[in-house]
């Protein structure tokens, strides 16, 4: 089921804690979108042809779009690319641009799929993580969002933000079941080196992410989306039944995606491609007719680990058969005391012949992958 990611890299203003590709400086978006419509054409080839089942429209802030980019971009994917009948397409959104007017725009041109960065619903927060929007703009767009007939949104929220209990938290969660959107994307806050947040660590402006605080608010998300009937099929996402992100869920099962734009990522099956990440060389290439990328070349060593690191995260799990038949490795008899203790500490179930975590195990995810990790001569 393969897939076409797009990276819109501008933003209005920049979140103290976000650490993706983008710029404040909105004047080359004609341009961009232009380059974007160029790779498109000359990667018409990458996915050898296969139906396109999903599109996602990512950044940056791709809700900046105004209809004629919009529009030319969707035509370069459908004449360039084979979508399939009914592709799942998804935009990234921002709750201050979704005026009415937004909203039945990307109706209009076959959105069918909005992710909206609400992040919170605690003002002070909001304004604390630098966002754009306030509280009483998310839950506006939103229901606009529904009036406008969309069907499927998703909602991202973040939890470990400080505070002295988990009040705030808790009253995220009561607002966002109440909304009952059809998806929960929900991240914990992390610090990363070149943002504001990071500079501010380092200068001991702020304290870093509390390990033990976070972890207790991932254990109440985890109870109220058990509890209002969310599925949670990769650790940080949730679903009413039958709306997982398809798109998303390509990238943990290792299925073909092209991204495009400047710091995309694409996946042929086998070798993995990074676009650069600088706006004023990827134009300029793009004007030559040249894509600015560096292949990626995996090991053996290197698709096993990130099969374990990624698989392991989601509800399917790790399916051992997989790798005995493609790498020919017997992940239970490589590991076999490890996995012993982490079945008896309660951490992981062993069961049809697939490894998955339980809810103690998901506190712990990225370590006990990185602990099943294969190092090979392979």
């Amino acid at each position: 089921m393969a897939g076409i990611y797009i990276h819109i890299p501008f933003c209005k203003q920049a979140c103290h804690y976000c650490d993706f590709h983008f710029t404040q400086s909105v004047q080359q978006m004609d341009d961009m979108v232009d380059a974007i419509c160029e790779e498109l054409k000359l990667q018409f080839d990458y996915l050898e042809r296969e139906a396109v089942h999903t599109v996602y429209f990512g950044g940056g802030t791709p809700s900046l779009l105004n209809e004629s980019q919009l529009k030319r971009l969707m035509r370069t994917i459908r004449f360039e690319h084979d979508l399939s009948s009914n592709p799942e397409i998804t935009l990234e959104a921002n709750p201050d641009d979704l005026t009415p007017e937004k909203l039945e725009l990307f109706h209009q041109h076959h959105i069918n799929r909005l992710s909206i960065g609400i992040q919170t619903f605690h003002d002070p927060h909001l304004k604390w993580t630098n966002r754009a929007h306030t509280s009483e703009e998310a839950m506006e767009c939103f229901y606009n969002a529904r009036k406008a007939g969309f069907e499927n949104i998703s909602i991202d929220l973040i939890y470990g933000l400080p505070h002295q209990d988990h009040s705030l938290w808790k009253l995220d969660l009561k607002k966002i079941v109440r909304m009952r959107p059809e998806h929960i994307s929900a991240y914990c806050l992390t610090i990363e080196p070149k943002t504001a947040f990071g500079k501010w660590v380092e200068r001991g402006k702020i304290a870093d992410v509390d390990e033990n605080y976070a972890a207790e608010q991932f254990e109440i998300l985890l109870g109220a989306m058990d509890k209002y009937g969310y599925e949670q099929y990769e650790i940080s996402n949730f679903s009413q039944p039958g709306y997982h992100s398809q798109h998303n869920s390509n990238y943990w099962k290792q299925e073909k995606y092209l991204g495009v734009g400047p710091s995309a990522h694409s996946f042929d099956g086998t070798f993995k491609q990074a676009n650069i990440a600088n706006n004023a060389k990827y134009l300029k290439s793009l004007k030559k007719g040249e894509i600015p990328y560096e292949v990626m070349h995996l090991t053996e060593e290197d698709r096993i680990n990130e099969y374990i690191l990624t698989s392991l995260r989601t509800k399917w799990g790790i399916d051992l058969e997989r790798l005995r038949s493609h790498h020919e490795i017997d992940l239970l008899e490589l590991h076999e005391v490890y996995l012993t203790d982490l079945l008896n500490r309660g951490m992981i179930f062993i069961e049809d012949d697939f490894i998955t975590l339980t809810n103690n195990g998901k506190l712990l995810a990225d370590k006990i992958a990185a602990d099943l990790f294969v190092f090979t001569e392979l």
